[in-house]
């Protein structure tokens, strides 16, 4: 993978009929900040005993499940659909076919949501379909390119659809054990996308932005995070002392934070689109302290660590990345628009709530998920109102 991967293709496109489904940036953008909308407030509902969502998976794993297979696969499809026809030089799914892996990932969510009105094995069938056709729409076209320097994220798509089939398969059994390792296993792959995209682009992004020489990334430094967090994960399915995998985690955390010290995260503050990229990858070693530090004593909950990674890093870095590929795709100067700065601070404000609630005094727990929700909705929902005229019209410089 290259930085030059997020910078809008320089070959000649044809334009699709309708704008939003030219790349697959424009749907999957748009659908995945839509269903960050709801799905939080409807685990919310659930959780107050207002909704049985999920199946055999039942709410609490529901939620869990569909913020890695759901919101952050749709982002995940979004990105690697726009990239891939950049590192190839091929497109990878316009039209019809995109229209159609966007209705295999709007028929996951429905059947997984309605699980309970469907046959027993339905919600898994619908859900299963999804990953598999993403992962073809994109490695025809790197291996047709012999594109060998980005297979890995076949790999990580292959290894993602399998953590969920094992989910589900758990689930099916009555195995909630297994559930939550095949889940802790497709945030670790998410994790690692997550490495390798930021360590290649933030600085890019963040160098041009300043044109402050200085600013890199360091590969051994690179290469020692991404063998870190293949180590943890590692000890996510190899049976290891709490003290063995606090060790790993914390030594994760160093070295991804190590990573940061070329990126000029202090010159970023001015610019929104900047700053919300270095805040959702410092949330990653925080979250991997948390959990070195929840595995060494009570008095941290591992859910703290589990949300610094998700509603933290996933959601900070999700919305950041989406708001400024979407301008650059689109032939729009790199400018937040208004009110996306706002959107920003709530994600970060709704990450800090998540991670803190379980610290407070019980009777304050709902109460501060309330104020998370609220947060974390709202930001999408800023995302969406700014966003969804850019994200379904032509390019404003008509490529």
């Amino acid at each position: 993978m290259n930085a030059s991967a997020l910078l809008p293709s320089k070959s000649a496109r044809t334009h699709q009929p309708l704008p939003l489904l030219e790349k697959g940036f424009r749907p999957f953008f748009l659908f995945g900040a839509g269903f960050a909308v709801v799905a939080v407030p409807l685990w919310l509902l659930a959780l107050r005993g207002g909704l049985q969502p999920g199946g055999a998976l039942g709410a609490m794993q529901w939620h869990a499940h569909e913020m890695l297979f759901g919101f952050s696969t749709a982002i995940i499809a979004g990105f690697l659909l726009t990239a891939v026809s950049n590192w190839s030089g091929r497109e990878t799914a316009v039209g019809g076919r995109l229209a159609a892996l966007v209705a295999l990932w709007t028929m996951g969510r429905l059947a997984l949501f309605f699980a309970s009105q469907l046959p027993r094995y339905a919600p898994a069938a619908f859900d299963l379909a999804f990953l598999p056709a993403l992962l073809v729409a994109c490695a025809v076209p790197l291996l047709a390119a012999r594109n060998r320097r980005n297979y890995g994220f076949i790999g990580l798509l292959l290894l993602l659809w399998g953590a969920n089939g094992v989910t589900h398969a758990a689930a099916l059994l009555g195995d909630l054990a297994t559930v939550r390792v095949a889940q802790r296993v497709a945030l670790n792959v998410i994790l690692l996308m997550i490495v390798l995209m930021t360590g290649r682009v933030v600085p890019m992004f963040t160098r041009n932005a300043t044109r402050l020489a200085w600013i890199r990334n360091e590969p051994w430094l690179e290469r020692a995070s991404i063998a870190a967090v293949l180590l943890l994960g590692v000890t996510d399915v190899w049976p290891a002392s709490p003290a063995l995998s606090a060790a790993v985690a914390a030594v994760a955390a160093v070295v991804l934070l190590a990573r940061m010290r070329f990126w000029g995260s202090r010159h970023s503050a001015r610019e929104p689109l900047l700053w919300i990229l270095h805040v959702g990858t410092l949330w990653l070693p925080l979250g991997l302290l948390l959990r070195a530090a929840s595995a060494l004593t009570p008095a941290i909950p591992e859910s703290s660590s589990l949300h610094a990674l998700t509603a933290g890093a996933i959601g900070s870095l999700t919305l950041g990345m989406m708001a400024r590929v979407s301008l650059g795709h689109t032939g729009r100067l790199l400018e937040a628009p208004r009110g996306m700065a706002s959107a920003f601070l709530c994600l970060v404000a709704a990450g800090l709530v998540r991670v803190a609630a379980p610290l407070l005094p019980s009777v304050h727990y709902l109460l501060a998920l309330e104020v998370a929700t609220v947060a974390w909705s709202t930001a999408f929902v800023l995302f969406l109102a700014r966003y969804w005229r850019i994200l379904s019209s032509p390019r404003v410089d008509a490529r």
